[in-house]
């Protein structure tokens, strides 16, 4: 195991973008609500223990090449990674931190160079500058379609394992998950794992996961323990994470404000706790109205000018993610499931889920389309995006000749449908700020960059104030 005190010392480092912070006085311990800083405020994590245990198997090394679950989810990361803080740490250990492993660190496993410093930068260079890991998934059995060619600028053009590039999820806030994994694979009967369903038992579906990872990104020689991997998501399922103080607004928990990690924690979820297509157990009916953190109080009683203009900058773009009107179109999982072109909607359409932001639901449809896994243009070669630096994929259906690109085909190779291609599940939107780049390839290196996606991508007509508005609210989730 890596010693306690020089981890806690590493994730010191790597967790403070803006300001230097004293070591917990228990090396083995991290504080409830540690703050970790990054440019847009701090960010804490509370545990519903009391405290962040650092001695057990998710500190670990429990595989070959020096990993930790902790290596891809750093807590001042918002238990994820950002690119930021990745090209510290090969800065820092000149590429040698186990995070850079070539068996999903580099951009391809082949025809690498390793050996030196420059090797290095080049070899991890999507991890260093995207975030993104390499993910290396076979084509199903039986699928529906077949891969016409690859061409991948790193050389790992295989075209019956495709390399993916993705980002790390973050291990945080688990207990609003309605699928496990950017393609919900490790919540899909394909894989042998369970969909969840209410009233939403997460833990065969997180156990897996532990189970692959360890196996997978560590290496590990055999496999962990029952124990192991139940205290591993034990202590993942403890932990709620969010951005508490704003740098421009303040404090984000105070003055009628329920921002932060300990409102979070008792945040109510249940699967499908505001689905916008009716299937919220209870017949409750859907409200756009998802985000009900800061109040006009909050707003009007800031310290100084600086605040009040932040504080309400903030209040405008929550106003904005819960009203501003978009005419929803071509959003596979979505205008196909529901059999309607156009979908008059607003960002809480497919951020459902109350002070969350995520889809509350991915369910099977008697037609077999699936509702929650959303394709709305992230892995489209010739996009809004810039995607260059990843693969193109070429597809062709085999039923009907058609052939499409695609730089990752998503749910796709879960289920080997040709409607799941570029399919997507959307991640929990608390702890923005601490984690860019944005999307599960990193396609997006700000929020702004996020918010210019959505404007051109739905045609929203967002003025210049309403983008930065916006923006400035996504960044104190």
């Amino acid at each position: 195991m890596m010693k306690v005190r020089a981890l806690v010392s590493a994730m010191l480092v790597l967790g403070c973008a803006t300001a230097v912070m004293a070591a917990p006085k228990d090396p083995n311990m991290l504080p409830n609500l540690f703050p970790f800083p990054n440019p847009s405020g701090v960010l804490r994590t509370f545990s519903t223990t009391g405290k962040l245990d650092m001695t057990g198997p998710f500190f670990q090394d429990l595989g070959t090449n020096g990993r930790t679950c902790v290596t891809c989810h750093q807590p001042g990361d918002a238990w994820s990674i950002s690119a930021v803080n990745v090209e510290k740490r090969f800065r820092e250990s000149h590429g040698r931190d186990p995070l850079f492993r070539t068996n999903d660190g580099s951009n391809c496993n082949h025809d690498i160079n390793t050996s030196t410093e420059g090797g290095r930068r080049d070899a991890y260079s999507l991890l260093r500058t995207r975030g993104l890991l390499r993910i290396a998934i076979d084509v199903p059995a039986g699928a529906e379609f077949e891969v016409v060619r690859v061409n991948n600028p790193y050389r790992c053009n295989e075209t019956t394992t495709l390399s993916m590039y993705r980002r790390p999820l973050p291990s945080t806030n688990l207990r609003f998950l309605s699928a496990v994994m950017w393609d919900s694979r490790e919540s899909s009967t394909q894989t042998g794992t369970t969909p969840i369903a209410f009233p939403h038992d997460l833990s065969s579906d997180l156990t897996h996961q532990a189970l692959d990872a360890t196996m997978g990104h560590a290496q590990a020689a055999t496999p962990p323990t029952a124990q192991q991997l139940q205290q591993i998501v034990a202590f993942e399922m403890a932990l709620s994470t969010a951005q508490a103080i704003d740098a421009g607004a303040g404090t984000l928990s105070r003055g009628g404000a329920t921002g932060g990690p300990e409102s979070l924690s008792t945040q109510e979820f249940f699967l499908g706790i505001n689905d916008p297509l009716g299937f919220n157990p209870f017949g409750t009916p859907f409200t756009p109205v998802v985000f009900t953190l800061f109040t006009d109080r909050w707003a009007h009683t800031p310290d100084t000018a600086r605040q009040a203009r932040r504080r309400a900058s903030i209040l405008r773009g929550q106003t904005l993610f819960n009203s501003k009107p978009i005419n929803i179109v071509g959003v596979g999982g979505l205008n196909d499931a529901a059999g309607l072109p156009l979908i008059p909607g607003t960002c809480g359409t497919c951020h459902d889920a109350p002070n969350v932001g995520h889809h509350s639901i991915v369910k099977a449809l008697p037609n077999g389309n699936i509702v929650g896994p959303l394709n709305i243009g992230v892995s489209d070669v010739k996009g809004i995006l810039d995607t260059r630096y990843l693969p193109v994929i070429t597809l062709r259906n085999k039923s009907t000749g058609q052939e499409l690109s695609t730089t990752d085909p998503g749910r796709a190779l879960i289920t080997g449908k040709w409607a799941d291609i570029g399919k997507f599940k959307g991640s929990i939107l608390r702890g923005l700020a601490a984690r860019a780049p944005y999307f599960h390839n990193g396609s997006a290196k700000t929020l702004k960059d996020t918010i210019e996606f959505y404007n051109t991508r739905f045609t929203m007509g967002l003025t210049a104030t309403e983008k930065e508005d916006l923006a400035a609210f996504l960044s104190v989730l």
